[in-house]
C-alpha cells in the first residue's frame, strides 16, 4: 500500500461522530470539530487532530490520563488552559504536554469570540484510563481502542 501523499490539513473532513462521552456530557461538546490528521496517514503509534474550538466551546472534560501523554501546539486563537493550578490564555505559537499519570485534569475553553485551532497530539498506548475531576465520570480503554464510560462508583453509563 502507497502512503497518502502531503495534504492540506484544514482539507481533511470533520469527525462526523463529534464526542464519545455518553450523555449529558456529549451536548457539552458543541462547537468542537476535530479533523483527524494522523488517522488519514494511518498513523497507529499516535494520534494527531486539529481541533477547532468555535466562540464558548470546549476541548473536552476537565481530565486526565493513566497512561496516555498529551501535547498541544496552539495554531490561532486565544484558547484558555484549565488546569488543577488555575487557568492561563494561550495565544498562537503556544504550547503545552500532560504527562500520563500524572493527576492535573485539564482542559481547554475558548472564551473569545473567534475560532481557536490546535493541533493535539496523543499516544496510542494500551491499558489507558480516563479520569475527570468534576463529572461523575471514568473511562477505560478497551483492547480495541474504544472507550467504556463509568460512574465513579463503578456502574456504566
Amino acid at each position: 500500500m502507497t502512503a497518502p501523499g502531503p495534504v492540506l490539513a484544514s482539507d481533511v473532513p470533520a469527525r462526523a461522530r463529534t464526542s464519545a462521552y455518553p450523555e449529558p456530557f456529549a451536548s457539552r461538546m458543541a462547537g468542537r470539530s476535530k479533523q483527524a490528521l494522523g488517522d488519514r496517514f494511518g498513523l497507529t503509534n499516535f494520534g494527531v487532530n486539529r481541533t477547532t474550538l468555535a466562540p464558548g466551546a470546549t476541548s473536552a472534560l476537565r481530565h486526565w490520563h493513566s497512561v496516555q501523554d498529551e501535547f498541544v501546539y496552539v495554531l490561532s486563537g486565544h484558547p484558555t488552559l484549565v488546569t488543577d493550578e488555575g487557568e492561563t490564555r494561550l495565544a498562537p505559537g503556544i504550547c503545552v504536554g500532560f504527562k500520563g499519570g500524572q493527576a492535573n485534569g485539564h482542559h481547554l475553553v475558548n472564551r473569545t469570540s473567534e475560532a481557536a485551532i490546535y493541533l493535539e497530539v496523543g499516544d496510542r498506548l494500551p491499558g489507558d484510563a480516563g479520569f475527570y475531576p468534576d463529572d461523575d465520570l471514568n473511562a477505560r480503554k478497551d483492547a480495541d481502542g474504544s472507550w467504556r464510560f463509568e460512574h465513579k462508583d463503578g456502574t456504566p453509563y
